[in-house]
């Protein structure tokens, strides 16, 4: 069996043993399951935010930040619960950082393919090379410490999508 087949049943052994808090925990922070596929869990995650974003697109401002305020705190709270209950720092199973991350980083782009696939490759290019300080937030225990580098990192990646497309303009 692989690493990965046994982490998983692991994670499902723990889940079934978990109470109704603990299952919510688990579902949101794995993004319904999505942290499980093998390989690259971040980035299959990030992949299963664009429709979440897609979806955002077409709000205005003031309830796509209203949405990201909720998204960050419930990825907070259940990257936080899932962490205890895996008993493991920063799990790779935990992929609603990186949808957190997604959202923030796509928050004032228009919606264009070019902007998702710039907002895609530069977040994942930021959130897996974790330039400075983003590695410093990783510190920080708990939920937040999980979250606040994503978040960093689609800060980061809006950035450089604005300067390039200025440049191409």
């Amino acid at each position: 069996m692989s690493k990965s087949q046994a982490n998983n049943l692991s994670l499902w052994n723990i889940f079934k043993h978990a109470d109704f808090s603990g299952k919510i925990a688990l579902t949101l922070s794995t993004w319904f399951g999505t942290g499980l596929l093998p390989g690259v869990p971040g980035t299959f995650g990030t992949l299963a935010a664009v429709p979440l974003t897609l979806a955002l697109s077409s709000l205005a401002i003031r309830q796509k930040a209203i949405a990201l305020v909720i998204i960050v705190i419930i990825a907070i709270w259940s990257s936080g619960r899932a962490q205890d209950l895996l008993r493991k720092k920063d799990p790779p199973e935990v992929v609603i950082d990186e949808v957190a991350g997604f959202v923030l980083t796509m928050l004032l782009l228009p919606s264009t393919w070019l902007a998702f696939v710039l907002g895609f490759t530069l977040f994942r290019f930021f959130d897996i090379l974790k330039p400075f300080p983003i590695r410093h937030l990783e510190k920080i225990r708990g939920g937040f410490g999980i979250v606040f580098d994503d978040l960093l990192a689609g800060v980061y990646a809006f950035t450089g999508i604005e300067i390039i497309l200025i440049l191409l303009r």
